[in-house]
């Protein structure tokens, strides 16, 4: 359990930094965009009251609490499980991930009612208009390191 407790608080803590940096010392949340390394990277703000990509933002403040919940209950339902004697350290670091990066986008939705999306990758002539944090990467990993390393025992 310690390796996934500290997978999820550094993933929290790096994902809240990366967020208080650019969003807020960079001025991100005024200026709207930033180019990095164009098109490859570059920051774009974009508030998220949805799922991914935006999606189901209509109703923006019940959608925040139902969203709310489902990243806690679901977290909470990957720490029991993941409590469980026997799993490898790569499904617990995996747990980590993806509890870390659905806490950080819950700390953001209580904080400033909406995700804070900056990170914008585009290549090869195609202009990717949506953007994403560190905590959404660390969810897609969380997920794919589950479903690959989570039937993994350890010897």
């Amino acid at each position: 359990m310690r390796l996934t407790y500290i997978t999820a608080l550094t993933i929290i803590a790096v994902d809240q930094i990366s967020k208080l940096v650019v969003v807020h010392m960079m001025g991100l949340a005024t200026r709207g965009s930033i180019d990095v390394v164009p098109p490859y990277l570059n920051f774009r703000m974009a508030w998220n009251e949805g799922v991914n990509f935006g999606l189901f933002a209509n109703s923006a403040e019940v959608m925040r609490w139902l969203l709310v919940v489902v990243a806690l209950a679901i977290s909470l339902w990957v720490w029991a499980w993941i409590r469980r004697t026997g799993h490898s350290a790569l499904a617990r670091i995996s747990a980590g991930l993806l509890i870390g990066g659905a806490v950080g986008n819950v700390i953001d939705r209580l904080a400033y009612g909406a995700v804070a999306d900056f990170l914008n990758m585009s290549c090869c002539g195609y202009d990717n208009p949506f953007s994403f944090n560190l905590a959404d990467v660390a969810i897609f990993a969380g997920a794919l390191g589950l479903v690959a390393f989570g039937g993994q025992k350890t010897p």
